[in-house]
């Protein structure tokens, strides 16, 4: 295996770092460690303590909305992010709860909420504020992941 062909993936549910494979991403691949789902398809916790290391050393895209218990839009708008997170199970769907997570909010200049960030390879490639239902936010993340691509070349 070479590193080309190698990704890594960060467990959504113990934070191990798993290297596997590319053509094994379509296989329903489990953490080394945990020996759970590495491709879920629910959006992931993310915390000052976590963060970092999803956002830098996942190899697929990662999605992250940003919002707070008390915002009425991102209570909407979450069960469609969960729903979007089951549609595209090949990436990864987070959410950091700015209210409780401070710092990470300031980090990233969140100005309003709900904000959704696309990072891929650890850098933001895209940002959108507002609520959305569920075919919005697969759209806008096709959309992001396109461009990304065209800029990438």
């Amino acid at each position: 295996m070479t590193s080309h062909d190698a990704r890594h993936l960060v467990c959504p549910h113990c934070d191990a770092i798993n290297r596997l494979p590319a053509a094994r991403l379509n296989d329903q691949p489990n953490c080394g460690q945990c020996h759970q789902p590495l491709l879920h398809g629910k959006p992931v916790k993310l915390t000052v303590d976590n963060a970092e290391r999803h956002l830098s050393r996942n190899d697929i895209p990662v999605v992250v909305d940003f919002w707070a218990p008390w915002c009425g839009p991102c209570q909407m708008m979450g069960p469609a992010f969960a729903q979007a997170a089951a549609a595209m199970p090949q990436l990864r769907f987070a959410k950091i709860d700015t209210q409780g997570e401070t710092t990470l909010g300031q980090r990233f200049n969140i100005r309003s909420i709900p904000t959704l960030i696309l990072f891929v390879n650890g850098q933001e490639v895209q940002r959108q504020a507002g609520a959305m239902d569920a075919a919005n936010i697969q759209r806008w993340v096709t959309g992001a992941l396109r461009q990304s691509q065209g800029t990438a070349r």
